[in-house]
């Protein structure tokens, strides 16, 4: 089953055979700030940036502040042809920067400050019109951390018919299981890591296999899509009651900033795509693998540089 039909499904909604007409990637947007430099980052804006280079043009909802670190993230977001009339800008509060701590294998673990510009989206009334017309919304639990941003993302939801993919994203001390659990009750697709799979199963006292994790939380939250990624050995897909395995790719990594983000892009292109959901989860590991090869969260590539890792 494709992603396509899951979505047919749900809406009940006519689709043309262009597929996604309007994907909106509702949340945070940053500077990641590595040991070699600031990069562009936060996972909303690297799903799109990625969907963006699968084909796809998404709508980005964000905020970031009147400083010169916000003008440069939009300079560079203008440069990778995204569309900014939902990018909004806070006149007090500054641009997020995250410190990114890389351990031995190049994974990385984030220092995130608060309060920043993402911490305030605002329900503009144009969101409302937004809402109405969306397909697809991506949004992660990150974004949600604060009242006013969590809010907007609530009375969006209320006014869109979209399929509701939520990209779990536990960032300690912004992982309450009470946001967290909300947010899952309203998604149809799920991606998250197996170590969020295996920290959501024991909030609720449950144990047991990945495959039988998975299967819970399906069937817990009611949502029949889920995505697990497993870092370099790739990742698990539970959709239309099977679940389908992917080894992953070995690749010598720089950095695993971002290879979520590209995992899912490639993901949701590629279901949507109307081929079997067994090559979009090759794609989209051959995806994530190539990006974590490389520094930051969004780096150049082709088509022809995913492709070459298939073999």
């Amino acid at each position: 089953m494709c992603l396509k039909n899951l979505f047919l499904s749900e809406t009940k909604r006519e689709m043309d055979n262009k597929g996604l007409q309007t994907v909106v990637c509702f949340g945070e947007v940053l500077w990641d700030m590595l040991p070699g430099g600031a990069k562009p980052g936060g996972a909303p804006m690297n799903v799109g940036i990625h969907l963006k280079r699968q084909g796809i043009h998404p709508w980005l909802v964000s905020r970031i502040g009147n400083d010169r670190e916000g003008e440069k993230l939009r300079r560079f977001l203008q440069e990778s042809e995204m569309d900014l009339r939902f990018l909004q800008t806070d006149a007090t509060l500054p641009t997020s920067q995250v410190l990114v701590h890389l351990d031995e294998n190049k994974n990385a673990t984030y220092e995130i400050c608060e309060p920043v510009a993402w911490d305030n989206i605002q329900p503009e009334k144009e969101l409302n019109n937004l809402a109405k017309k969306a397909d697809l919304v991506v949004f992660g639990s990150l974004a949600s951390r604060n009242a006013t941003t969590r809010n907007t993302l609530m009375q969006f939801l209320d006014n869109s018919r979209a399929t509701r993919l939520l990209d779990v994203n536990l960032r300690p001390p912004f992982d309450s299981r009470e946001v967290v659990e909300k947010l899952l009750s309203l998604a149809g697709f799920v991606k998250l890591n197996n170590d969020e799979l295996f920290e959501i199963a024991r909030w609720n006292g449950r144990k047991g296999t990945e495959a039988e994790l998975i299967n819970w939380l399906a069937e817990f939250f009611n949502c029949p899509a889920v995505c697990v990624t497993r870092g370099a050995n790739g990742a698990a897909l539970f959709i239309e009651n099977r679940l389908i395995e992917h080894p992953g790719y070995k690749v010598k990594a720089v950095d695993t900033v971002g290879a979520g983000d590209s995992f899912l892009a490639g993901l949701i292109a590629r279901l949507f795509s109307d081929g079997p959901a067994e090559d979009a989860l090759k794609f989209a590991c051959a995806t994530g693998a190539f990006v974590a090869s490389q520094p930051g969260a969004v780096p150049e590539y082709s088509m022809h540089d995913i492709e070459t890792l298939f073999g």
